[in-house]
């Protein structure tokens, strides 16, 4: 099974809006098969594993980290292909939550007289799909905030300058992330003040859907946001956008306002819509507060860099109303990482 995860891996940032799979054909003790999926190759990871295994598969054990699919979507039902394919033994390290799955998969293998085990490696399953179960359970996407700091919770100077507070390691590291995702947000005031391109500039290309929370349609039409030629979504809250370049350059899309922000579950369900899973926040300051008062964040990336910038700096998170410390947002499952002279703080909002 364990095998099978890192497999699965492979195709990290290449099969949304579907999850990562990996599987393994054993027979005699001996690996005879292995298959991992990739949207762009539509076959599942069961059909390559038991293709590579021919008529080895007969009288086999499958390991597989997600439950065979039970439904016909781009390609026929897993669950056929195991069961024609002489399995006798199926583990499964997670069930898959979708509708059309959840459990029926599992079921079908066992009216066939395979034996089926469940939950082996299981945590470890569904945090590699975290994102994919979130979307299912929530039909929005899985966020992940993150923030360049530095040690004292500042994310510019106070002049706006904040190039670069975290060096070349840490860097590398969030554009890895945002080619794991479908998607990154920013809101205005950062693009008005670092004109982002956001694009992934990682060992691999990749598309990644750009989002703008705009209020007022204040995006520079010459923004380097538009320069990849990736799609460029742009929240606001205009009553009659007014006649803009901006409409042929990105998708303008008009949600309510909550106070002084725009409507965060109303942006996240259009998202979720267009079938976006997963999505990094990354700021500013007021983009942040807002998410994580607003109960949005399920992850938290938070990068400090060695230096100090004092109370005159911007901060990195804004007004939380939070008054009392017993009211204040908790971290759980923290784990730090040393990224050359920085380090990263890697932890989930304990509500989520």
């Amino acid at each position: 099974m364990r095998r099978a995860l890192q497999l699965a891996r492979r195709g990290a940032g290449r099969v949304s809006p579907n999850p990562m799979v990996g599987a393994v054909v054993v027979r005699d003790g001996r690996i005879v098969g292995e298959g991992y999926h990739l949207y762009q190759k539509r076959h599942h990871a069961e059909v390559v594993a038991l293709d590579r295994a021919g008529s080895r598969a007969r009288g086999a054990t499958l390991y597989v980290t997600l439950e065979p699919c039970a439904h016909w979507g781009r390609t026929p039902p897993c669950m056929q292909r195991v069961a024609e394919a002489g399995i006798r033994e199926v583990y499964v390290a997670v069930t898959d939550p979708s509708p059309q799955v959840a459990g029926q998969g599992m079921q079908y293998l066992r009216s066939r007289g395979i034996r089926i085990h469940e939950g082996l490696c299981g945590e470890e399953a569904r945090r590699l799909n975290e994102a994919f179960f979130f979307f299912v359970r929530h039909r929005r996407p899985f966020c992940l905030l993150k923030l360049a700091l530095t040690l004292d919770g500042r994310i510019a100077a106070p002049g706006g300058d904040s190039k670069w507070i975290t060096g070349e390691k840490a860097r590398r590291h969030v554009h890895r992330h945002r080619f794991l995702y479908d998607a990154v947000l920013v809101g205005i005031e950062t693009v008005l003040a670092d004109d982002p391109s956001l694009d992934v500039r990682w060992r691999m290309r990749k598309r990644i859907r750009k989002i703008v929370l705009d209020s007022r349609l204040r995006t520079p039409a010459n923004s380097r946001l538009f320069q990849s030629g990736d799609p460029v979504w742009i929240f606001h809250s205009c009553p009659r956008p007014p006649d803009s370049p901006l409409a042929g350059r990105a998708r303008l899309v008009r949600v309510p306002q909550e106070g002084r922000f725009l409507s965060w579950p109303a942006v996240l369900e259009s998202l979720g819509g267009d079938s976006i899973n997963s999505l990094i926040v990354e700021g500013g300051g007021q983009v942040a507060g807002s998410s994580l008062q607003a109960g949005v964040i399920q992850r938290v990336h938070f990068y400090y860099g060695p230096k100090i910038l004092g109370s005159a700096g911007i901060p990195g998170v804004g007004e939380l109303q939070v008054n009392r410390l017993a009211d204040a947002l908790a971290v759980s499952s923290l784990q730090v990482r040393r990224l050359g002279r920085d380090f990263l703080l890697d932890g989930y909002l304990a509500s989520s």
